[in-house]
């Protein structure tokens, strides 16, 4: 059983369904064809910042470039790519409908999945982890994780603004296929 809240808790099978149904609404779960992780997809990537802090133009240059590949259609992921860009790093971002395979070729775990993916400084970055969780793990560059994610879709995350914003886990999912919280935001 997996805690969701004081005194509340569900199966991990009803937890990995409903983040795929999430991430089916959202893209993350295509049934396509995937594109290879080092082959981004044939549409050019968008990097270019569209309105961006003082503070995080002047440290673009020198930030590290987070790799995204979403669907298309799916606007919370645009706004985790927006976030990302405010908050300072360089991102490319691919439009795909595979973005299965790369959640595959990345070692995302089913139970840990969303509907986007980032990869960034030899980790993944699995669906709305905040910025700063991402410039901790590249800081602290723990050899034992291959990634982070936030799984589902949890109001509050960057990206899922919303009424109600949740409490949340950032999952680690480490290279043995352990998983642990990160951070509790």
């Amino acid at each position: 059983m997996l805690s969701i809240a004081p005194g509340r808790t569900l199966s991990r099978a009803a937890v990995a369904a409903a983040f795929a149904t999430a991430a089916a609404a959202c893209g993350g779960s295509s049934g396509g064809e995937a594109p290879q992780a080092a082959a981004p997809a044939a549409q050019a990537p968008s990097s270019a910042p569209a309105t961006q802090s003082p503070a995080a133009a002047a440290a673009t240059a020198d930030a590290p470039e987070v790799v995204v590949y979403k669907d298309p259609s799916c606007g919370c992921c645009t706004k985790w790519v927006e976030h990302m860009r405010q908050s300072g790093f360089r991102v490319a971002s691919h439009d795909t409908s595979g973005v299965d395979g790369i959640k595959d070729q990345a070692g995302v775990p089913q139970g840990a999945r969303s509907c986007h993916t980032g990869l960034v400084g030899g980790y993944a970055i699995e669906g709305h982890v905040p910025a700063e969780v991402v410039r901790r793990l590249l800081r602290e560059h723990p050899g034992d994780i291959a990634g982070l994610a936030v799984p589902g879709m949890v109001t509050g995350s960057p990206g899922m603004e919303g009424p109600n914003p949740q409490h949340y886990d950032v999952i680690a999912f480490h290279k043995d296929g352990r998983t642990s919280v990160y951070e509790k935001r």
